[in-house]
């Protein structure tokens, strides 16, 4: 019952949204196409629902000579790709705002995990471990708003499954945990926590460098 009603809600809260939103869509639009050469939205083949793939929307955030299907963490120098415009844009977490359009077309929720790039084959199989791929895939999720790209993969996904978890549980407890999400988002987008280029596994990182020193 509560995933009908969950998706009532976003639809409802998606619309919403792009209204109120329509000014700030308007601006940036004319920031990106000021900034750089290239369209102003990027498309990228993700993984949905039951493992289907769909394309999801971003204001584009990097040159049109970078590298397709390839996660930042995986450049050798993300900086010399990404726009000036592209820098706030990536920091402040604007440049998802075109997936309430994916929100709208069914294809994501408000909350649930990250979708996947097609080719994660590891996050995509760690996620398989807590059944993270059989729900809608998130704007924002449980995994965002403890430590985004500073978690390693296997972290990632379990935070995932603590979410699927949490839904699977009843109404209320997958209430609660949106809500959680939801205003953990707002704080999180507030303070960019999680936002490192390149960072995925940033904070296994610092623990082993932490511990290399002491030795």
């Amino acid at each position: 019952m509560y995933l009908k009603i969950k998706k009532i809600m976003d639809s409802f809260l998606a619309a919403m949204g792009l209204i109120v939103l329509s000014p700030l869509f308007c601006a940036l639009i004319i920031w990106i196409k000021l900034d750089s050469k290239g369209p102003v939205l990027f498309k990228q083949k993700r993984i949905g629902i039951h493992k289907k793939t769909f394309h999801i929307l971003k204001f584009r955030t990097m040159r049109i000579d970078t590298p397709k299907d390839m996660p930042t963490h995986m450049l050798a120098d993300p900086d010399q790709y990404i726009t000036k415009a592209g820098h706030f844009l990536r920091k402040t977490s604007l440049d998802e705002l075109p997936q309430i359009i994916n929100i709208l077309m069914g294809d994501m929720s408000i909350i649930g995990p990250r979708p996947a790039l097609w080719n994660q084959y590891d996050l995509i199989a760690e996620r398989d471990k807590y059944g993270a791929n059989d729900v809608l895939p998130g704007l924002t999720g449980w995994a965002q708003i403890n430590g985004r790209d500073e978690l390693e993969i296997p972290v990632k996904a379990k935070l995932d499954g603590e979410y699927v978890a949490k839904l699977r549980k009843g109404s209320l407890s997958g209430f609660l945990m949106d809500t959680r999400c939801f205003f953990g988002t707002i704080v999180s987008v507030l303070r960019s926590d999680g936002v490192v280029e390149g960072g995925t596994g940033e904070m296994k990182k610092q623990r082993e460098q932490k511990a290399g020193k002491q030795l």
